[in-house]
C-alpha cells in the first residue's frame, strides 16, 4: 500500500470513528505500529488530525476530508456517473461546474468527448473550482470562465462575495452540482455555507440543474443547503441507489438516471 493510499485509509477510519489507536490502525491496515506512528505524526504536522497519546483524533469538531483524499472513494461509480452527465451536455452550451470529486470526473469526461474537439467554443465552462479550471484550460476549444473568490483548500473552490460579480452577469444552459447530500425533504447540501452559496448562484443562473451524486450521498442531510429538490431537473447516480429513495426523487419530479 502506498503512503497516499495509507493516509487516505487512515483519514477515512478517523472520520468514521472519531478516534483511532496506533495498534488498532496498524491491525486494520496490516502495517507496523511504527509506520502508523510516523503517519500520524506527519498528518498532524499538516493539521489533518490531532495527535494523542497512543493514537489520534479528528481535527476540530466538524471534520471534512480534503478533496485530494476523497478521490478514491467510489471511484468507478463516479466515473460512470460523470460519463452519463457529460452525455447530457450539448456542444456549444454554457455549463456551470461546481467543485468536487464527481464534477472533476465530469470535466475529464468532457475533455475526451470526440464531438468537443473543436468549436468556437465547443463548450463554455463556468466554474469556481481551481482544479477543474486547471484541467480544462489546456483545451483551447473550451472557453473557461473562473469565478472570483477566496480559495477553500479542502475543495479547491473559490468562495465569498467576489464571485457574485461574475455570476450575476452570466446565463447558463445547465449547472452540474456535486453535493455531499441530497434528500427529498431537505434538498441538496454541502458542508460549507459559503460553498453552498456559490453553488446556489450557479443554479439560479442556469436553465436546468443536474446533480451528479453517487448513492452514498442520497437520503442524507448536510449543514448548508444549496437548493430545494424541486430546483433539480435531473439526478445522475449509480445502480446501488436505494430503490425507495429513487422512487421518492422521481415522485418529486426529478428525472433519475442510474448508471
Amino acid at each position: 500500500m502506498s503512503r497516499d493510499a495509507r493516509w487516505k485509509a487512515l483519514l477515512d477510519l478517523l472520520v468514521e470513528r472519531g478516534r483511532l489507536d496506533v495498534e488498532e490502525a496498524a491491525a486494520e491496515l496490516e502495517v507496523s505500529a511504527a509506520t502508523i506512528r510516523r503517519d500520524f505524526d506527519q498528518l498532524a504536522a499538516q493539521q489533518m488530525l490531532v495527535r494523542t497519546r497512543g493514537g489520534a483524533v479528528v481535527h476540530g469538531v466538524s471534520y471534512e476530508l480534503p478533496l485530494r483524499y476523497k478521490t478514491a472513494r467510489n471511484a468507478s461509480e463516479k466515473q460512470r456517473i460523470a460519463a452519463a452527465v457529460a452525455d447530457l451536455l450539448a456542444p456549444g452550451e454554457a455549463v456551470g461546474l461546481t467543485g468536487g470529486t464527481t464534477t472533476t470526473e465530469v470535466a475529464r469526461a468532457l475533455a475526451v468527448r470526440g464531438d468537443l474537439t473543436s468549436g468556437t467554443p465547443a463548450l463554455t465552462v463556468v466554474t469556481n473550482a481551481l482544479n477543474i479550471a486547471n484541467e480544462l484550460a489546456v483545451r483551447p476549444q473550451f472557453k473557461i470562465v473562473l469565478t472570483g473568490g477566496v480559495a477553500r483548500p479542502q475543495s479547491y473552490e473559490l468562495i465569498g462575495p467576489l464571485a457574485d460579480g461574475v455570476l450575476s452577469q452570466i446565463t447558463l444552459d445547465v449547472a452540474v452540482l456535486g453535493v455531499v447530500a441530497l434528500d427529498v425533504t431537505h434538498g441538496a447540501a454541502a458542508h460549507d455555507e459559503a460553498e453552498a452559496a456559490i453553488n446556489r448562484l450557479l443554479c439560479e443562473r442556469a436553465e436546468r440543474v443536474v446533480v451528479a451524486a453517487d448513492s452514498s450521498k442520497l437520503g442524507r442531510r448536510a449543514f448548508a443547503r444549496i437548493c430545494a429538490v424541486d430546483t433539480v431537473d435531473t439526478l445522475v447516480t449509480d445502480t446501488a441507489a436505494d430503490p425507495e429513495l429513487v422512487r421518492g426523487f422521481e415522485e418529486a419530479g426529478l428525472r433519475v438516471l442510474s448508471v
